[in-house]
């Protein structure tokens, strides 16, 4: 790795005063949201023998959320230059709290529901608008910081289904809703103290409805196609929201920078690196958290128990890169440090590839998992970091945007992708050994996607600063 200098001793290298109290504030508003993601799956069983429901239904209660999440998003940018960040994260907490705590009087399963999408809703901003008010203080820094504010968002999904179950073992689901009243009340009055006042930066601008009405509808049904591909209606409702983007990027390409988001910002060549690696490191994550389990359970014959601590050290390989970001980004080139990050995740998918193959060693998958769980900790911040350090900062908002919605759509596209592969070659295998070909042949594929992700890294230019 090619050692870059080192700054000068100063001012150049300090954070912005405040800068860990500004953190501290935006982190706890996407941490909440990632919460809620998962907080609800426990409860599932209690909520269909309470509200006389059937499942059929009461899975709405999460699958609504988590597309009520990607609804708003595309407003996240326009929102920020008409009343500026720190309102929009003011009134979306507030909305978020509120609407948890409707969700904790709701009377039956429609009004859970409604009101669940009205949270998503809310909490669909909380993070990128996290992400951009600390990309906005920390300038050049951000990676010192960002490895704080990512790590409880990304605690916050496994961490859900831990608080549920300590919550219902001595109160009733309301409680699960309940729990963000007064964590809400306190993370908007630190907020209002301490988050910075943008009204200065407001640039109004009027809002694109037509990409609005084209944009907004394209990601949610993207996302549910995806989810329910194996059905006809799933494949239809896919194709419409491809037409749907389709239309968005002719109008977008006509109004430039009064689209809802400009995609002339996909022209600067760091910050479109950013953006597909963001697509790919999202992708091959949820796809290989997909894989694990049933390759574990259905291929080697553990037990569901046994499953959750073989897949461990995937989270610890995570945890114990990210303290280190900031360091590392000091000393090593962008491109370095994610091309070393995309290589070690490389080498983790070929030695689950190669256990698929030849059997299951304990030691060696442990490696395996750790080499992805570090990996893919080294690539994300730098990549997010560089894409922001190539625009202006009257550009951050928009920028926000667009990743966001290239790293939500990444998930749920190559997670597809391999299982849609692994059902079609294990629907032809009639043998254990045709069963861990299949696999082995799975594992392979998630493994051209890392080889894909290793290239791309190769297209941040890390000299590339940020234009004023």
């Amino acid at each position: 790795m090619k050692t870059k200098k080192l700054l000068p001793a100063g001012r150049a290298d300090q954070l912005p005063p405040g800068t860990w109290k500004i953190v501290s504030v935006a982190a706890i508003g996407s941490f909440m949201a990632q919460l809620d993601a998962t907080i609800v799956n426990v409860s599932l069983p209690d909520l269909v023998r309470m509200l006389h429901a059937p499942f059929s239904s009461i899975q709405w209660v999460i699958s609504g959320y988590l597309l009520a999440l990607a609804l708003t998003l595309p407003l996240n940018g326009w929102l920020v230059n008409r009343i500026g960040a720190r309102a929009v994260y003011l009134w979306c907490f507030g909305a978020f709290t509120l609407t948890s705590a409707l969700c904790a009087v709701a009377w039956s399963a429609p009004s859970l529901i409604a009101f669940r999408l009205l949270q998503g809703m809310a909490g669909g901003l909380l993070a990128p608008m996290a992400q951009m008010t600390v990309a906005r203080v920390a300038g050049k820094q951000l990676p010192r910081v960002a490895s704080a504010m990512t790590a409880p968002v990304l605690l916050a999904p496994l961490l859900g289904p831990v608080v549920a179950g300590a919550i219902l073992s001595f109160a009733s689901w309301r409680w699960i809703f309940f729990l963000n009243v007064p964590v809400g009340v306190v993370a908007i009055a630190l907020a209002a103290l301490f988050l910075p006042d943008d009204r200065s930066e407001i640039r109004s601008r009027p809002l694109d409805l037509m990409g609005l009405g084209l944009l907004a509808p394209a990601l949610v049904a993207f996302l549910y196609g995806m989810d329910h591909v194996a059905k006809s209606s799933g494949v239809m409702i896919l194709g419409v929201s491809v037409a749907l983007f389709a239309l968005y990027i002719l109008s977008a390409r006509l109004k430039g920078d009064d689209a809802l988001v400009d995609l002339r910002l996909f022209r600067i060549r760091a910050f479109s690196a950013s953006a597909v690696i963001m697509f790919l490191t999202n992708g091959v994550s949820f796809a290989g958290q997909m894989m694990l389990p049933v390759w574990l359970i259905h291929s080697c014959g553990i037990s569901p128990e046994q499953t959750g601590l073989l897949i461990a050290p995937l989270g610890l390989g995570m945890m114990c890169v990210y303290p280190l970001i900031g360091r590392l980004s000091d000393h090593f080139h962008v491109r370095a440090l994610t091309g070393f990050g995309a290589l070690l995740s490389l080498m983790g998918t070929l030695l689950l590839t190669e256990l698929a193959a030849n059997g299951l060693n304990i030691a060696l998958l442990t490696i395996a998992l750790f080499l992805r769980g570090a990996g893919g900790g080294a690539v994300g911040i730098p990549a997010m970091s560089a894409g922001y350090a190539s625009v202006s900062r009257q550009d951050i908002p928009m920028a926000t945007t667009a990743l966001n919605i290239m790293q939500r759509i990444g998930g749920p596209t190559l997670t597809t992708v391999c299982a849609t592969f692994l059902g079609w070659r294990l629907a032809i295998s009639a043998t254990s050994h045709a069963t861990s070909q299949a696999f082995t042949e799975t594992f392979g594929l998630l493994a051209v996607f890392h080889a894909v992700l290793l290239l791309t890294t190769r297209f941040i230019r890390t000299s590339e600063a940020r234009r004023s």
